[in-house]
């Protein structure tokens, strides 16, 4: 049968194919970015308890509403805004099907939609397959910073929305105050929406403080946040997630979300609600990832790689160009094959996939992972 693909360049993810390398060789997995370890006994336990309390059909299509509320006080504690239970949040399988379902509400044929590289790799596609055009924005590395005056000239009358994410996977960099200031002076008296992927929000690092859009007024009035509690809590396998949106955004948010997923894991959603009531959950979790980013980055400090640490995320940006000059992705394929080491080169995220000689490692490892792979990487 002869078709004509709409997305006739996209290709197996790197993540895929790295993760698929990794099993074959028998490699240290610190690709792609999901724990080896467990996650909180206490919240499996409440799962079950969900399960067994009959809590299997159909949640309603928002979400459980004692999710909701839990998650609206959430931001209150946290960022002193406030987003209303009922008409302005909405659970998702996760945080890229809430991306995914934010495009697919806003987008149309021939809209601009302007992300930052290095991009996690789903914006894209996504802006494709309901005919937007992508308009990218280099960060500048090693620091991965943004030229603000760039784009304020890539903004044009086409503009429909922006994506941004902090903090950033896969730089493992994060926006400062100062960048959401620029930010939402070039924006602001525009109808240009901004898509904002939070997903590491309770991961940032040394005193920093999470720069959500909603502490800026004007970006928070045209603005989506795509958030996931797999990533903060451990479970990136069970898919769930939420967007919050002023209620004109997020009427037109659910009208997709309803005949995308229409409801999501309910028994799940039960169990975050009483979970998420201790703060702690998710304050305690920044901490908890920089022990094992020092711990890692320590351990490596005498190998040949440079590093600047990870501000946010758990991801580590290592430089191995004082070991080789090999394309990013041929030099990571070559670790996983002849080291036993799997990573994820950054090129295949940036503009006409750009190589400054780096290589991702996830460090939300066991403590005993971290330090095998960390004996590789200084064996090099």
């Amino acid at each position: 049968m002869q078709h004509q693909s709409k997305l006739p360049n996209v290709d197996t993810s790197i993540f895929s194919v790295m993760s698929a390398l990794a099993n074959k060789h028998n490699a240290i997995n610190l690709s792609q970015g999901f724990p080896n370890f467990k996650s909180d006994q206490k919240l499996i336990d409440l799962v079950s308890k969900a399960m067994n309390s009959g809590h299997n059909q159909y949640a309603p299509m928002p979400g459980v509403l004692k999710l909701r509320d839990v998650i609206s006080k959430k931001f209150d504690f946290l960022y002193k805004s406030t987003y209303h239970p009922e008409s302005e949040i909405t659970v998702t399988a996760g945080a890229t099907q809430a991306i995914y379902t934010a495009i697919a509400a806003f987008v149309k044929q021939d809209d601009e939609v302007i992300i930052f590289r290095p991009a996690y790799d789903s914006y894209e596609p996504a802006i494709k397959v309901h005919g937007g055009k992508v308009i990218s924005v280099q960060l500048e590395a090693p620091n991965y910073t943004v030229n603000w005056e760039e784009v304020n000239q890539k903004i044009s009358p086409k503009t429909k929305m922006v994506i941004v994410n902090t903090p950033q996977n896969p730089s493992g960099t994060i926006f400062s105050e100062s960048d959401m200031i620029k930010f939402q002076e070039i924006t602001k008296g525009t109808n240009i929406i901004v898509l904002s992927d939070e997903v590491y929000e309770h991961i940032v690092f040394d005193g920093a403080k999470h720069q959500s859009v909603c502490l800026f007024p004007d970006l928070k009035s045209r603005s989506i946040i795509t958030a996931s509690f797999g990533k903060t809590f451990h479970n990136t396998g069970w898919k769930i997630g939420y967007a919050s949106a002023p209620k004109s955004l997020m009427e037109e948010f659910r009208k997709v979300h309803q005949f995308n997923v229409f409801s999501v894991n309910h028994p799940i959603q039960e169990a975050l609600a009483e979970y998420l009531i201790e703060p702690r959950h998710y304050t305690e979790l920044s901490d908890f990832f920089k022990n094992k980013r020092d711990l890692f980055l320590n351990l490596i400090k005498d190998s040949r790689f440079n590093y600047q640490p990870s501000k946010g995320t758990y991801f580590q940006v290592l430089d191995y160009s004082d070991i080789t000059s090999e394309y990013d992705v041929e030099f990571a394929k070559r670790l996983t094959i002849e080291h036993g080491l799997a990573s994820i080169p950054l090129s295949v995220f940036n503009d006409n996939n750009l190589d400054n000689n780096v290589l991702r490692f996830c460090f939300a490892k066991t403590d005993d992972t971290l330090k095998r792979a960390a004996d590789i990487l200084c064996s090099i």
